[in-house]
């Protein structure tokens, strides 16, 4: 098994390095679609000079639908090379989480990717997920089926609380208008972001975070990626898959997905053994963004495995004169 082999790890976080350096440089100009081109385009790149199959299961879009890393697409150097040897893994892939973050320069935009044995992430289509996380002390007490207000109270029973001491992370949208009011009725504090909730995710499970949990509906890609961390993490999710359009249902039926009430646990979204790696774009509470210096940069990353539990952060710095070119030099 792939994930069995640890020196991949490292592997795996120069693909989500690639990614960031590229985009990095597109921070704050005004141009999102720009900036997520330059983190697929680069994460492209990285992912062929890994000896694996590769293909991706969790992207942002269909062949046609640039430029997403698709459905379906294959990467890595084993589908070319001889031998034919090279473990068959599913990758699940945001070469740029947060690009209204990166476009205007806010905090908290990170390049992320997961990898799991062959079969082990759902195939979830590119629609919206209902979602609830929260960290390792909540494990086993969230429900989703119930109310903002239930919720709370579980959790700050298991955390040993009051409800006006946990804080919530919500996506700042229209659709959670009458979430936030739930919340804040109970009592609870709230962090409301433009975006990045594969983020809220990991924040829940951070100590020092300030996050309890997390709230509302946001991409089911990047539900499938929050769980993949969490199943590093230790902490717990449930999620609902919401179809904004026949058309995202007729697509999830055409992958696999036939009960569209079903309420996904953290391990039916991502199983078995889990790599999860995330390089900052911008300075955020989990990871450091990065920062360009004469002839270089220095990148903030972490690295996680489910199968060991193991956690490493990677601070590195790069020579632009010695590095491969994986194009972040051609923006």
């Amino acid at each position: 098994m792939i994930l069995q082999e640890r020196s991949l790890a490292l592997e795996f976080a120069r693909v989500s390095e690639a990614a960031a350096l590229s985009c990095a440089r597109w921070m704050g100009k005004g141009d999102a679609v720009g900036a997520d081109q330059a983190a697929v385009d680069a994460m492209r790149r990285a992912f062929d000079l890994i000896p694996i199959k590769g293909t991706v299961v969790i992207g942002e879009g269909e062949r046609d639908e640039a430029p997403m890393l698709f459905i379906g697409e294959q990467v890595g150097s084993g589908w070319t090379a001889t031998g034919g040897d090279a473990p068959k893994v599913d990758i699940a892939v945001d070469p740029l989480e947060g690009t209204n973050l990166c476009a205007t320069g806010a905090e908290g935009a990170i390049a992320v990717l997961a990898i799991a044995d062959d079969g082990k992430f759902l195939n979830a289509p590119d629609t919206y997920m209902e979602k609830i996380v929260v960290g390792a002390a909540g494990v086993g007490v969230i429900d989703i089926e119930k109310s903002p207000e239930y919720n709370l109270a579980a959790l700050a029973e298991a955390k040993r609380c009051r409800v006006d001491e946990l804080t919530a992370i919500i996506l700042e949208r229209p659709r959670h208008q009458s979430l936030i009011a739930a919340v804040r009725k109970a009592g609870a504090r709230i962090r409301l972001i433009g975006d990045g909730d594969v983020s809220g995710a990991i924040a829940t499970c951070k100590d020092g975070s300030g996050i309890d949990i997390l709230f509302g509906t946001g991409g089911a890609p990047e539900g499938v990626l929050a769980a993949a961390a969490l199943r590093c993490l230790g902490g717990d999710m449930r999620g609902r898959l919401r179809y904004r359009s026949d058309d995202e249902k007729a697509r999830a039926e055409r992958m696999g997905i036939t009960d569209h009430e079903r309420i996904y646990k953290t391990e039916d979204l991502a199983s078995g053994d889990v790599m999860f790696a995330a390089t900052g774009v911008t300075d955020g509470a989990f990871l450091k963004g990065v920062h360009f210096f004469p002839g270089g940069a220095s990148t903030h990353s972490v690295v996680m495995r489910s199968r060991s539990g193991t956690v490493r952060f990677v601070e590195a710095t790069h020579s632009f004169d010695r590095k491969p070119n994986y194009g972040w030099l051609t923006t």
